[in-house]
């Protein structure tokens, strides 16, 4: 790993790296908060995947976590939300919910997106085995997320609940199975049988595997992505049929937005920490 750009901030350091990429066959960049009681310590570690058209950058700079991961001792790492690069395959219209910026956090498996779309495996697999140069105690994390990296915080910890201990989403897309965006996209990166979808949503996931992780969702009640793209009634159905319990906050007057995350991301970091220590 070749270290970018390191920040002091509250007394513990935001870092940006790069390094090549085995499995998305690119070089890729991603951003780690390390709190102070690194320099000391080994730390437990948050996984965050952003949304559409984000880079490994935007929570860094916009969701104001560092103070409270610093106050907790916690380690927040930030990957990018696809592979970069001029050999990696657009959306040839240059559409913002494909392509570039919008990986789904899923194998790719069309071509020609199949040779560097492999964020699932990237972020389960490849970047934690890099994480080990740092002080984290990787043994001990947990994963959260926005819109479309909510549905990738879901799905992951759905398909792999022994590497997690807790899971949080604010506004993510819970059925992507059963709206536009993951229509586009699970098409465009999976085919047209919808039978490979089902691997990749969430509440499908809930309801052919049930939930053992502690679990947080926060939703804005005036985002105008809710009713179209979101459906979280659709998942919160499907885990009240597996006798899951949801800790869901529906917030009137909030929207889609990083003011919203920035709001609420105390208590998400708050909520996993009872789970990591």
């Amino acid at each position: 790993m070749e270290l970018v750009s390191q920040q002091m901030s509250f007394g513990g350091v935001q870092r940006q790296y790069k390094h090549n990429s085995s499995c998305l066959d690119c070089d890729m960049v991603f951003s780690v908060y390390l709190p102070p009681q690194a320099q000391s310590e080994v730390v437990p570690v948050v996984f965050w995947l952003s949304g559409l058209t984000c880079t490994d950058e935007n929570f860094v700079t916009k969701a104001g976590a560092q103070r409270v991961a610093a106050e907790l001792g916690i380690a927040i790492v930030c990957p990018d939300t696809s592979p970069r690069g001029e050999q990696v395959p657009d959306d040839p219209s240059a559409a913002y919910d494909f392509g570039l910026g919008a990986g789904f956090y899923l194998n790719a498996t069309q071509a020609p997106f199949d040779q560097h779309y492999k964020m699932y495996d990237y972020v389960v697999h490849e970047l934690p085995r890099l994480l080990v140069e740092l002080p984290l105690d990787l043994s001990c994390t947990s994963i959260m997320g926005h819109s479309m990296g909510g549905h990738g915080a879901l799905t992951i910890a759905l398909k792999n609940p022994e590497q997690y201990r807790s899971v949080s989403a604010f506004a993510p897309i819970c059925a992507p199975s059963q709206c536009p965006w993951g229509h586009k996209a699970l098409a465009g990166y999976l085919g047209v049988d919808q039978t490979a979808w089902q691997e990749y949503d969430a509440t499908a996931l809930m309801l052919e595997r049930g939930w053992k992780l502690p679990i947080k969702i926060d939703q804005g009640e005036a985002d105008n992505f809710l009713q179209e793209q979101l459906k979280p009634e659709l998942f919160l159905a499907a885990a009240k049929v597996e006798g899951v319990d949801v800790e869901y906050g529906l917030h009137a007057g909030y929207d889609h937005s990083y003011f919203f995350i920035a709001s609420f991301i105390e208590e998400h970091l708050r909520f996993h920490s009872r789970f990591l220590k």
